[in-house]
């Protein structure tokens, strides 16, 4: 398994980590999965034998039960052998404190994410989201903090615009505080957005890309076909893609096709040639996959193990290309001055 730096910093991590979305399916996440904790046990086992020993939750997956059985199916092991990424900010309990990235809720669920993994320390520590209404600084002295304690080795975002990004490590530098490493970002081959801004960011500062939802909200999984019903028992059917972006059918269907001729080819899956594609993208330091069982795992696992041809990767990269929204697109005209990065990290 091949490992990437994230960021500027100096921990290394696999090409590849496993999202825990999927531990214990209460509420709402249901329609993600429903793994217990001696599946969630095996799934990391397999992980662990693979090279994969990054780990992704939230504090709100399953309101905590997510980091639960995590901690649960990692006891077994060393816990310096692991790694563990997990966030806080969005919505967790009721009452107009518990949400945000103010000091009072940060402090609360560091100590309840530490408690429920069953551990002294968190490797990577997100904001699940940006928060308008706490000050920065109030946010960002809080993880630094937290980082001096001991409790958090590396600090991140997730989901942020560029200037809230830009503004937050500004002020992390001017301060001499712990800074973002890392920015978790949706980005997949319906998803291209994260390329016009976000990307030559993360080139420029330094800041490892961690994908989510690199199958499109369960888009490429390889079940969605042209002219076909959506599987009954797909996370689409299910209400799992409610807060996903929306796409046309024909440029899904675009994707799919290209994606399955590809697969003709070079004999891989339409997941597996998706996960490829990301994971090759520049900026890229780890891209997060899901499994609701072990064949999907071990299928997923299989996408960081081969190269793909500079023609087939134009041709994922024409079938998925969608209009961009300004100022890229002015941008894009003059290449000479603002150079694209290359395709594809072969």
């Amino acid at each position: 398994m091949e490992f990437r730096q994230l960021g500027a910093s100096g921990l290394q991590v696999p090409v590849l980590c496993l999202g825990t979305a999927t531990f214990g399916g209460e509420g709402s996440m249901r329609a993600w999965g429903t793994t217990d904790v001696s599946e969630a046990t095996r799934l990391v086992d397999l992980c662990l034998d693979a090279g994969v020993n990054f780990f992704d939750t939230a504090d709100i997956y399953s309101h905590g039960v997510s980091e639960r059985i995590l901690g649960e199916a990692i006891r077994h092991v060393p816990r310096e052998s692991v790694l563990i990424s997990t966030k806080a900010t969005l919505t967790f309990a009721a009452g107009p404190n518990a949400a945000g990235s103010s000091r009072h809720h940060l402090i609360r669920q560091i100590d309840g994410s530490l408690k429920r993994l069953q551990t002294d320390y968190i490797d990577v520590y997100h904001m699940h989201s940006f928060d308008a209404l706490t000050p920065l600084e109030e946010t960002l002295s809080t993880l630094d903090q937290a980082v001096r304690q001991g409790k958090l080795r590396y600090i991140a975002a997730s989901n942020f615009a560029g200037w809230q990004l830009q503004k937050s490590l500004a002020i992390s530098r001017e301060y001499g505080w712990a800074r973002y490493v890392a920015h978790q970002v949706y980005y997949s081959l319906v998803g291209r957005d994260f390329e016009w801004e976000l990307m030559p960011q993360a080139a420029s500062e330094n800041l490892g890309a961690l994908v989510w939802s690199p199958l499109g909200w369960g888009r490429l999984t390889g079940r969605i076909r042209r002219g076909a019903p959506l599987p009954p028992d797909s996370r689409l059917s299910q209400g799992g893609a409610e807060y996903g972006p929306e796409l046309s059918d024909e440029y899904l269907y675009r994707v799919v096709d290209a994606l399955e001729t590809v697969g003709a080819e070079t004999g891989r899956s339409v997941p597996q040639l998706a996960l490829n594609w990301v994971l090759r993208k520049p900026t890229i330091a780890s891209v997060i996959i899901g499994a609701r069982n072990e064949q999907q795992l071990r299928a997923n696992l299989a996408a960081a193990s081969f190269v793909l041809t500079a023609e087939q990767v134009a041709r994922l990269d024409a079938a998925s290309q969608a209009p961009v929204s300004y100022p890229a697109w002015h941008l894009r005209q003059f290449q000479k001055r603002n150079p694209l990065p290359p395709s594809y990290r072969s």
